[in-house]
């Protein structure tokens, strides 16, 4: 019987080696050229290395770096809904409808309640020589911080107000409580006082904050625009009760508000997230 001869490995082939690259295989943990460093089993570099990834709370890794995105459907529904309520309203005061005549009994029954002096002083807060200040304040300080493209948009929101609310006098034509005069509806004292508080807590929350500042316990971020909301519906409240407008002609107003405010909004979204992303400790 014959023998086959095999080959026997001679003692340097038998020896343990690398396991040799074989063609069709992809290698998941080493590079195209064997250096070693990840790669995707495709043979391509991977988009975000490992060690540049931001964890979760869980210490999974995430994504970096953040998208910017869009306004919040939350925020986009609040403001349709005051679109509607707003449209509702001009369209009852344009026709006198039912809810004009309601209005005017119910602002009947509020005139002349509460201490005069401090409805003059509420209804003040939505002048001009009293809001157009706290709005200069707060631009000339976004200016100084080198925020200009905010400043400027903070500006251009405040000369919004004259342009959207003089027209809709001027068309409704609605005549004012305790008087004969006309051109009350919407009410520019709101108006003027949720633009110019609401723009400066816009601007004052996008700028970094100084380093004396964000180490004080206080003040808390939320507490510029819910100074905002307070003084412009402390506004409102003293128009109506010291007699100056209608219910309706503050509440109209405190609907475009949020409308005026809304590009200056998104703006200062950006703002927030660009200095975050500069200084992580903001």
């Amino acid at each position: 019987m014959r023998e086959t001869h095999r080959s026997r490995e001679t003692a340097a082939d038998a020896g343990p080696g690398l396991p040799q690259r074989r063609p069709g295989r992809a290698f998941a943990h080493t590079g195209a050229s064997g250096s070693g460093t990840p790669h995707r089993s495709d043979g391509r570099p991977p988009h975000t290395p490992r060690g540049a990834r931001r964890t979760d709370l869980a210490g999974h890794p995430g994504t970096t770096p953040p998208v910017p995105g869009w306004p919040a459907p939350l925020v986009l529904c609040f403001l349709g809904l005051l679109a509607a309520l707003f449209s509702l309203i001009t369209w009852q005061v344009a026709v006198e409808g039912p809810l004009l005549r309601l209005d005017e009994r119910v602002g009947g029954e509020l005139f002349g309640h509460g201490p005069a002096p401090l409805t003059q002083v509420l209804s003040d807060l939505g002048g001009m020589p009293v809001a157009l200040p706290v709005l200069t304040c707060a631009v000339g300080y976004a200016l100084w911080r080198g925020a200009r493209r905010l400043a400027v948009y903070a500006a251009l929101t405040m000369a919004a107000v004259p342009a959207l609310v003089i027209p809709l006098k001027v068309a409704t034509a609605r005549q004012g409580p305790l008087t004969e005069a006309v051109n009350y509806y919407p009410s520019g004292h709101t108006a003027t006082a949720a633009v110019a508080y609401g723009a400066s807590a816009l601007v004052l929350l996008a700028l970094p904050r100084p380093s004396w500042l964000r180490e004080a316990s206080w003040p808390r971020a939320w507490m510029m625009p819910v100074a905002a909301i307070l003084l412009t519906t402390a506004t409102g409240i003293g128009l109506v009760l010291h007699g100056y407008h209608w219910p309706l002609d503050v509440l109209a107003s405190w609907c475009l508000g949020p409308w005026v405010l809304a590009p200056l909004w998104w703006v200062s979204c950006r703002s927030r997230r660009r200095s975050s992303s500069r200084t992580p400790s903001c």
